[in-house]
């Protein structure tokens, strides 16, 4: 059964009230973007901890889904007048045909090589090279497919640093990738901890395709808690390595906490951090490690020191 799209151009007053009023009207489904996407007035929000949550893009545009049926003219007008804003808004609208749309989401996956012997591989293709240490992956809900530059940042990091028998702390494990890399690539112990319990849950089931053993690899959730400073799982662990890829605002807050559950001599990994937060980053874990930008890929870094 196909479907109709219905895209309207808005402002960030009215994009949030505008997709109620869709979904009010008989919307499937409704998604809200940048208008500007793809342009030089492209604009990045990202949710960081101490700033407001909630963002929405000054140039929005919402999307809503209908049966193909749907009466978009009276919806459109429906919609606007409930939010005050003029008829005709600037939209459009796409025929949306029925398709295999697990095979189509699938289909933006495809094996990475991080290098000449670590793989990423999602879990229906073949493996390219039976003998590099291939990940196996299920993207799922969680961050971390190995196509983001942060996450190839520090897989290439774990690669080439991993010496074997290490404590590896992932905070923020998100898919499990990174802490799955660091159990394939001989680490004694790893834990990996977010307060997502989606992201526990994949990561969990991506341990299970890597046949990761749990006394080797085991996945925790933590509460707010942790995440603002305070105590959680984490406070237990002592580590030879961290590696956290989150977001720069949370990797500033977490400091006290990552610092403490290194051991001395530990090495710490932090990415998510954009080229121009690199520094604010340093300043904070400076006191305690040798921080410096190891690599830095499409505007984002890696930062990376040894305890002091």
């Amino acid at each position: 059964m196909p479907w109709i799209s219905l895209a309207i151009e808005t402002d960030d007053t009215h994009a949030q009230v505008l997709s109620d009023a869709l979904m009010e009207l008989g919307a499937l489904s409704t998604d809200l973007h940048d208008a500007a996407a793809g342009t030089a007035g492209e604009q990045p929000l990202f949710d960081e901890v101490g700033e407001a949550k909630g963002q929405i893009w000054v140039a929005s545009e919402v999307t809503a889904l209908f049966d193909e049926a749907a009466d978009i003219p009276s919806i459109l007008h429906a919609a606007t007048d409930a939010v005050g804003l003029p008829f005709p808004p600037s939209y459009r609208t796409t025929r949306v045909e029925e398709q295999d749309w697990v095979r189509a989401t699938q289909a933006q996956f495809s094996p990475i090589r991080i290098s000449p012997r670590l793989w990423v591989v999602p879990s229906w293709h073949q493996i390219p090279d039976p003998d590099a240490v291939n990940l196996i992956l299920d993207p799922g809900l969680a961050f971390g497919t190995g196509s983001h530059p942060t996450t190839q940042l520090c897989l290439a990091w774990l690669d080439e640093n991993l010496r074997g028998g290490e404590d590896v702390l992932d905070y923020g494990c998100g898919s499990g990738i990174l802490a799955i890399a660091a159990a394939k690539l001989g680490a004694h112990r790893v834990i990996g901890i977010d307060i997502d319990p989606q992201a526990i849950d994949a990561s969990r089931q991506n341990s299970l395709l890597n046949r990761c053993s749990e006394a080797q690899l085991q996945f925790h959730e933590t509460g707010d808690a942790a995440r603002a400073g305070g105590t959680g799982e984490i406070d237990a662990i002592s580590a030879d390595v961290i590696v956290a890829n989150i977001l720069a605002g949370p990797l500033i807050v977490l400091e006290p906490i990552l610092t403490r559950a290194t051991r001395p001599a530990a090495r710490i990994a932090l990415s998510g951090i954009l080229t121009e937060q690199a520094e604010e980053v340093a300043q904070a874990y400076r006191h305690a490690f040798d921080i410096r930008i190891a690599r830095e890929q499409d505007g984002w870094v890696l930062l990376t020191g040894t305890r002091t």
